[in-house]
């Protein structure tokens, strides 16, 4: 593979791992299906995700039947029984449709997660070029900023966060964030996960800081921004795209902790842990409330994590890449008197 890039050699071993294709594949699906919302709600529900049915009846099987019983239970999943309305049923007391909110939940949940892992990955790359490469007393500061934060257990860090803004909202200088804006838990993750890449990655830098390249960048009169961003951040690619495939995963789990909890997504939106701690009030009358969302976050976080791994094996270069030899190729002999 003489005059290959190391990327394309990334993207070989990526290619013929089957792990890691199956974990994309499970990830498109999971974002076509939530994006694939409005479709939905127009052509098939004919419902939005907040429309309320309590009075409502559908005809399922030539039978009339209350979307939401006397007593309170909703109706449960019809499938294809009623043309696709209420395919996963009704969401408890209000009669909204389950299968519409699942999706446009999946939509609020992963905006939140790739958004806060944007968030993280520019605060822990910044932090961990100028903890690197200054050294010294700005290495100190930064690093007992990240000690602080890092003290704390993420989700009660997050609740605290959550709790306290979700009341006043968030106001710094001419910037202002009403109470119930998504932008709340975006903020939140986005803060309290970036010790967890900016140290690693401050690391590396410290290493990477000592080669030689470095030096000759130096000696070439080179300034400290254009050392960090042309010689030492392409180094640090591989690491980042790595750290933030995982880093949406486990903002996925952390917004779902909040939202079940009351420190994430407010109402009127939802996302899958605010669905899951409405399905909890009804967890043995109609426990799909609670199945539905969290086997989607199930499926989302594990082919995540699959995909990190694969990224992470796929980008090291000490994995070999198995070729495939022609059969000819083998056989070769050089000619009689020629070395």
């Amino acid at each position: 593979m003489a005059g290959r890039s190391p990327w394309y050699l990334a993207y070989r071993r990526l290619r013929a791992n089957p792990v890691a294709l199956a974990s994309a594949g499970l990830f498109v699906a999971v974002v076509v299906f939530v994006l694939a919302a409005p479709l939905w709600a127009t052509e098939i529900a004919d419902t939005g995700p907040n429309e309320q049915h309590t009075l409502d009846r559908i005809e399922v099987g030539g039978e009339r039947r209350d979307v939401v019983s006397p007593d309170g239970t909703p109706i449960g999943p019809v499938w294809l029984g009623a043309d696709g309305k209420f395919f996963l049923g009704a969401d408890g007391r209000l009669g909204r449709d389950e299968m519409v909110r699942l999706m446009y939940s999946g939509r609020t949940s992963l905006l939140i997660s790739l958004a806060a892992a944007v968030i993280t990955t520019l605060l822990a790359v910044v932090l961990a070029l100028l903890a690197g490469y200054f050294r010294g007393w700005t290495d100190s500061v930064i690093s007992r900023v990240l000690d602080v934060v890092w003290a704390f257990p993420v989700v009660l860090l997050g609740i605290a966060l959550g709790t306290a803004l979700a009341v006043g909202g968030l106001k710094l200088g001419p910037v202002e964030v009403s109470s119930g804006s998504l932008w709340i838990p975006i903020l939140i993750i986005g803060f309290v996960y970036t010790p967890y890449m900016a140290r690693p990655l401050r690391g590396e830098v410290l290493a990477l800081r000592e080669k030689e390249f470095v030096e000759a960048a130096v000696a070439q009169g080179a300034g400290p921004l254009r050392i960090m961003l042309g010689e030492l951040l392409p180094n640090l690619w591989s690491t980042i795209i790595v750290f933030f495939t995982l880093s949406i995963a486990n903002n996925l789990l952390l917004e779902s902790a909040l939202s079940f909890l009351g420190a994430g997504v407010q109402p009127p939106d939802s996302s899958w842990g605010s669905m899951i701690a409405k399905g909890n009030e009804l967890l043995y009358s109609a426990p799909w409330l609670t199945i539905a969302p969290g086997l989607m976050i199930l499926l989302t976080v594990l082919s995540l994590n699959l995909l990190g791994d694969c990224l992470r094996d796929a980008l090291d270069p000490k994995s070999k890449l198995r070729l495939e030899v022609e059969a000819h190729a083998g056989s070769y002999e050089p000619e009689a008197g020629k070395a």
